[in-house]
């Protein structure tokens, strides 16, 4: 797999956990966060430094990997003593993302072709993706976070820029949550090694790549004008919101005003 547009033998889907599909921006244009753990648990855990495996310390932790699955999802190690295995990557996305408008879904062909969706039409529009979906990645030892933000992207067809997305690392334990932003050279595949198949216990995420402030500038034009009209539904519908609460107020207390001016 190439780091830069391919999606090659080293990474691959499995369809069944998720349905190809867009969802349009029918609610708010920030989505507040609908995690079932409390945001006050999670902690921002530090970067570590990666660990180097030798060839004989992979092929005993495959082995103690491949035993404790449960599914047929094991990690595979081959005689030039590469291995590839899968990932399950939780897409965690409160914005919405910019799609080519008015083509189909990209087909087995175009993968193995590299079709670029982008150089298909010049016309944009922006969904939701759907929220905290999941998607089984099998990729290999050597493919980085970067790589697999990028096949992620072009699975879903979605052509913003990489560089505003970022992969985590969630470790659970009760309540306490640890999210770790990996680095773009980082090998996920190695990471779930170490950790093993409990996916449970820690998974990977599909952020935005927060930096405190919204960099409007890392947005083209179209995104922003889509980002305005989703913000003027937004506040449409707010402001019908208020006024309908408002009048049933009113009415309520017109109500009390009258039965109150009624002689006993």
């Amino acid at each position: 797999m190439t780091r830069n547009t391919s999606m090659s033998s080293g990474y691959c889907s499995l369809d069944e956990d998720l349905e190809d599909c867009f969802f349009t921006a029918k609610t708010s244009f920030f989505r507040k966060p609908q995690n079932k753990l409390v945001e006050k648990h999670v902690a921002i855990k530090e970067e570590e430094k990666p660990l180097v495996l030798t060839q004989k310390e992979i092929k005993q932790k495959i082995e103690e990997y491949n035993g404790k699955v449960k599914n047929c999802l094991g990690m595979r190690l081959n005689s030039d003593g590469s291995y590839t295995g899968f990932i399950k990557v939780h897409l965690k996305l409160r914005r919405p993302v910019t799609v080519p408008a008015g083509i189909r879904p990209q087909s087995i062909y175009d993968v193995l072709k590299e079709v670029n969706p982008a150089e298909i039409t010049d016309k944009r529009t922006s969904f939701y993706l759907p929220l905290d979906a999941i998607k089984q990645l099998h990729i290999s030892g050597s493919t980085t976070v970067n790589e697999v933000i990028i096949g992620l992207l072009k699975k879903f067809m979605v052509i913003d820029n990489p560089q505003k997305y970022a992969l985590f690392y969630l470790t659970k334990k009760g309540n306490d949550v640890h999210l770790q932003k990996l680095k773009g050279n980082e090998q996920p595949l190695l990471i779930r090694l170490l950790a093993g198949p409990d996916t449970e216990a820690s998974s990977f995420a599909l952020k935005e790549n927060e930096t405190g402030e919204v960099e409007w500038d890392a947005f083209s034009v179209p995104e922003l004008q889509n980002f305005l009209i989703i913000l003027q539904k937004e506040e449409e519908e707010r402001i019908h919101q208020a006024q309908q609460k408002y009048l049933a107020f009113r009415q309520k207390l017109e109500q009390a005003l009258k039965a109150a001016g009624k002689p006993g």
